[in-house]
C-alpha cells in the first residue's frame, strides 16, 4: 500500500509551472566558471525563492586566498555558500546543488542566457547541469511544506560554487569548516530519474616527462630526440600497462561493462618542441587514469611510477619523470544505506520506477561527503548527455519526476517512523 499521499504528488505537479519560472530566472544569471562572475546575483535570487518557501537562509563567504590558490584567474571574484534550513533536529536531509556553469562555447542556436521553453525542454547554459536539479528540489520542498502537517528533522539546501573547477572552494570548503553535517545528501546532478549514482570513479591526472638533449636539426646525431623516446614509452604503456587494467573489474554496477574497469587515456595534452629545425630536448604527454571504487590514488600513483621506471630503464639516453597534477579519490555510499532505500522507495511511489543504483564514471562533489563518512548520492533531472553541450537543455518532465521523488523522500524520511 502506498505510503506517500497522492495530494503531495499532486501539489508537485501543480507547482511545476512556478518552478519553471524559478529555473528561467536562475539560468538567466551567467554564473560562468571560470572566473565565477554573477555569483552574488544568483545567491540573491536563490535566497529570495527559499525564503518565500519558508526557509531561513545564511550565506558564507569563501576566503579569496583559498580561491586564488585553486584558480588564479578566479582571484577577486567572490564565492558564496548558501545554506538554507527548515525544521529542527535530526535527521537532516540535504539537497546539494552547484550553481556555477561551464562557459557556453560555440554552436548555440540561441542566447545561452536567455532561456526558452520549447517542446517540453528548457534551453540554456546550466539548465541540466545543474540548475534544473536545484529548481526540482525547491519545488519538492515547497510542495512538502505545503502539505505536511508536521515533520521531525530538518530540510537543508546547500548551494555551492565551483564544482566545475573541482569543488575545493565549494562543497569541500563547506564540509571542511563544518558548516553542515547532514544525515543524507542528494546532490541534484543530472543522473536522470531512472538512475541513482551511489558513487563515482576516482581520477589520477598527470604528465610523463621525457628529457633528452636539444640541438640543431641539421645535426640530430649530436642531440637526443625527446619526442622519439616519448613515443616509444607511450606505445609500451599502451602495449604493456593498459591491457592489465582490463583484468580488474569492480563489484559495483557502472552502467556498462567497459565502465566497470579502470581505464587510462594517454595524450590528451602533449607538450614540448620549439621549432621545426630543432631536435627537441623535452616532451611530455598527459595521462588520465580512472579508478574503480576498490582502488586508491596512492596505490595507482606507485603503480604508474613502477611501470614507467621499468620501461624507462631500457632508454638510459633520456631522463623520465612522472608528474601528478590532480588526485580524486573514488567515492561510494553503501547501496544498503536506509536512506538509499528510502530514495528508491520514493521513486517507486512517485513515478513507478525503481532506479538503478550505479557508480558514475565521472567525478562529482560526492567524494567530499564519503571522505567524512557522510552518506550521499547524486540524483536529478536529465538528460545527462545534454550537459556542457551547445543548446544545453533540461527535460521538464524530468524536472517533474525528480521533484516528485524528492518530495516523496522528504515524506518517507521525515514523517515516517524509523525502521
Amino acid at each position: 500500500m502506498p505510503r506517500v499521499p497522492r495530494r503531495l504528488l499532486d501539489r508537485v505537479d501543480k507547482g511545476l509551472e512556478e518552478a519553471v519560472e524559478w529555473l528561467k530566472e536562475m539560468v538567466s544569471i551567467p554564473t560562468v566558471n571560470p572566473p565565477g562572475r554573477g555569483y552574488r546575483d544568483f545567491i540573491e535570487c536563490a535566497s529570495r525563492i527559499l525564503r518565500g518557501i519558508g526557509f531561513s537562509v545564511e550565506v558564507h563567504d569563501v576566503p579569496d586566498s583559498l580561491v586564488r590558490s585553486v584558480c588564479p584567474e578566479c582571484a577577486g571574484e567572490p564565492r558564496y555558500i548558501l545554506i538554507a534550513r527548515k525544521g529542527r533536529g535530526r535527521p537532516v536531509i540535504q539537497f546539494n546543488g552547484h550553481y556555477d556553469v561551464v562557459p557556453p562555447g560555440q554552436g548555440w542556436s540561441m542566447d545561452p542566457f536567455k532561456p526558452v521553453v520549447r517542446e517540453g525542454r528548457l534551453y540554456g547554459r546550466g539548465a541540466v547541469d545543474m540548475k534544473g536539479g536545484i529548481a526540482a528540489a525547491m519545488l519538492a520542498a515547497s510542495a512538502f511544506l505545503s502539505e505536511a502537517d508536521g515533520f521531525n528533522g530538518t530540510i537543508e539546501f546547500a548551494l555551492v560554487p565551483d564544482e566545475e573547477i573541482g569543488g575545493v572552494t565549494g562543497t569541500g570548503y563547506m564540509l571542511l569548516k563544518g558548516l553542515t553535517s547532514p544525515d543524507f545528501t542528494v546532490i541534484a546532478e543530472p543522473s536522470g530519474s531512472d538512475e541513482v549514482w551511489i558513487g563515482h570513479k576516482g581520477a589520477l591526472w598527470g604528465f610523463i616527462e621525457v628529457y633528452g638533449k636539444q640541438t640543431h636539426g641539421s645535426t640530430p646525431w649530436v642531440g637526443v630526440n625527446a619526442f622519439e623516446y616519448m613515443a616509444r614509452i607511450a606505445l609500451r604503456l599502451v602495449d604493456e600497462y593498459i591491457p592489465r587494467l582490463k583484468e580488474r573489474r569492480s563489484r559495483y554496477d557502472y552502467g556498462s561493462e567497459e565502465a566497470a574497469h579502470p581505464t587510462m587515456t594517454l595524450g590528451g595534452e602533449v607538450r614540448g618542441g620549439a621549432k621545426i629545425n630543432i631536435v627537441p630536448g623535452f616532451y611530455a604527454f598527459s595521462f588520465d587514469r580512472r579508478l574503480i571504487v576498490e582502488e586508491r590514488t596512492g596505490d595507482v600513483e606507485r603503480e604508474i611510477n613502477e611501470a614507467v621506471s621499468r620501461i624507462a630503464s631500457a632508454y638510459p639516453e633520456v631522463r623520465v619523470r612522472v608528474r601528478v597534477t590532480n588526485r580524486l579519490e573514488p567515492a561510494i555510499t553503501d547501496p544498503g544505506n536506509p536512506y538509499v532505500d528510502k530514495l528508491v522507495q520514493a521513486s517507486l511511489e512517485a513515478n513507478g520506477v525503481k532506479p538503478r543504483l550505479l557508480v558514475c564514471p565521472g567525478g562529482l562533489d560526492l567524494h567530499y561527503y564519503s571522505e567524512r563518512g557522510l552518506a550521499a548520492v547524486a540524483y536529478g533531472p536529465g538528460p545527462e548527455a545534454a550537459a556542457h553541450i551547445a543548446d544545453e537543455y533540461v527535460d521538464l518532465e524530468e524536472v517533474r519526476r525528480a521533484a516528485r521523488t524528492y518530495a516523496s523522500l522528504l515524506y518517507l524520511a521525515l514523517t515516517q517512523a524509523p525502521t
